[in-house]
């Protein structure tokens, strides 16, 4: 029993030290990943090879970096097949990861997006 008895008094003493003192500063944020860096729209990523071999430049808007837009897009065209790249709709939409994308019949630019907005794009150089 005096275990319990104790307790109430400890407790106390715990919600009674908080009255009138300044509350704990808050903690500095953490810093961002670089997955989730963000970039300005339209940041040149550089180059990445398409369907056979054309050149693609690659360009991130948001929430994305660089490494992870030339990523996206380098298995992008590795994934996509002979019969989604003749389709008469454009090739895609193709899910890589988080990320869908696609783009329009004979149409220079793909586009990928996901869920929480984040963007890059492709167009043949």
């Amino acid at each position: 029993m005096k275990s319990l008895a104790v307790v109430p008094t400890a407790f106390a003493v715990v919600l009674l030290s908080g009255c009138g003192a300044d509350p704990a500063p808050a903690a500095a944020p953490a810093p961002s990943s670089p997955a989730a860096a963000s970039v300005p729209a339209g940041t040149p990523c550089g180059e990445v090879a398409g369907l056979q071999g054309a050149k693609n430049k690659v360009v991130a808007h948001g929430k994305t970096d660089c490494a992870e837009a030339t990523q996206v897009l380098t298995d992008y065209f590795a994934k996509l097949t002979p019969a989604e790249a003749a389709s008469p709709q454009g090739p895609g939409p193709v899910v890589i990861g988080a990320w869908t994308c696609g783009s329009g019949p004979n149409d220079p630019v793909t586009s990928c997006s996901t869920e929480d907005e984040r963007q890059i794009e492709a167009t043949r150089s």
